[in-house]
């Protein structure tokens, strides 16, 4: 019974087809349909029922799953003691984020650990939420910054590190030259722009039309970057939801325009995503301690609003 048909037999046990446990393992179907086989012959049960509409667990099969992911996250934890036992007094971190968050949230949060922690060494993956969770599952980086959204996989722990409002803005001559539309509906067939479909900003979008009672609008525009976005706002190419972090600076000096949208006060909730492990890095303990208490920095200052922040919201 070895790792490899322990992970193949959860793989399929999750994804319920021997054709997208084999994509997601990157195998051969008849590698997945052999390794399961093997398996079952070692245990001497059947662990799946067989039918067209893809493996069911049996009683054998559900009773092994807690022990395959057992032994699966102990060894993933003795390979982890090892590595940071040989790596001695050797302490580095990899976090991944996304854009805004690294160039908004990030940099007073790893100044202040590299000020306590000189001798840390860190490195800043830039990239989609997806792309980020499977380089925490596969071991690649320690940490990742990401918004809310579902649940995670059992692998993954996580902890709220901010809570933050989205903001609807607009070209700078909102308010001035012309008003944006008062009504939610007429405000929905103005055009807007957003990120491409699967984006964790663009279900941020949708999600806010959604619990206003609204279907989202279909954007005349998708961009893959949110700084993009802002700044084809500030150019009067039309309208965006997005997180307040991103727009801020814009918003301050008059850029853009914060639309008075009371059907749309939806909060972002921003996590920090780590893998389980008995024994996690010392790099991560640092941050996960100086993170703590950057948050609670955080709440105080959102208790008193910074100067540039009193623009209209």
């Amino acid at each position: 019974m070895t790792p490899r048909l322990l992970q193949t037999f959860l793989a399929v046990a999750r994804c319920r087809t021997a054709t997208r446990a084999a994509s997601e393992l990157n195998l051969a179907q008849s590698s997945v349909s052999d390794q399961i086989q093997i398996l079952e012959d070692t245990l001497g049960a059947s662990l799946f029922l067989r039918s067209k509409q893809g493996f069911r667990l049996t009683a054998a099969g559900e009773a092994l799953v807690p022990y395959a992911q057992e032994i699966l996250t102990t060894m993933d934890d003795a390979q982890a003691a090892v590595k940071i036992a040989s790596l001695s007094g050797d302490r580095s971190l990899v976090i991944g984020t996304l854009e805004t968050v690294a160039a908004e949230v990030l940099p007073a949060l790893l100044a202040d650990l590299r000020q306590n922690q000189p001798e840390l060494r860190m490195r800043i993956e830039v990239a989609g939420s997806d792309h980020l969770l499977q380089r925490l599952l596969d071991g690649s980086n320690d940490i990742a910054f990401l918004f809310r959204r579902g649940a995670l996989d059992e692998r993954l722990a996580r902890r709220e590190f901010a809570r933050e409002p989205l903001v609807m803005i607009g070209p700078p001559a909102v308010g001035s030259a012309f008003a944006p539309p008062s009504d939610p509906v007429a405000l929905a067939a103005e055009p807007f722009i957003t990120t491409e479909p699967g984006c964790v900003y663009r279900h941020l979008f949708d999600q806010a039309w959604r619990r206003a009672g609204l279907t989202p609008p279909r954007p005349f525009a998708e961009v893959g970057s949110i700084e993009a976005i802002v700044r084809l706002v500030a150019a009067g190419s039309g309208y965006a939801l997005v997180p307040r972090l991103a727009a801020r600076e814009a918003l301050a000096r008059s850029a853009v325009a914060a639309i008075p949208s009371p059907g749309f006060e939806l909060v972002a909730t921003l996590d920090m995503v780590w893998r389980r492990r008995r024994v996690q890095s010392p790099g991560l303990t640092l941050l996960l301690a100086r993170a703590g208490r950057a948050r609670r920095s955080l709440k105080r200052d959102d208790d008193h609003p910074r100067r540039e922040e009193r623009c209209p919201s």
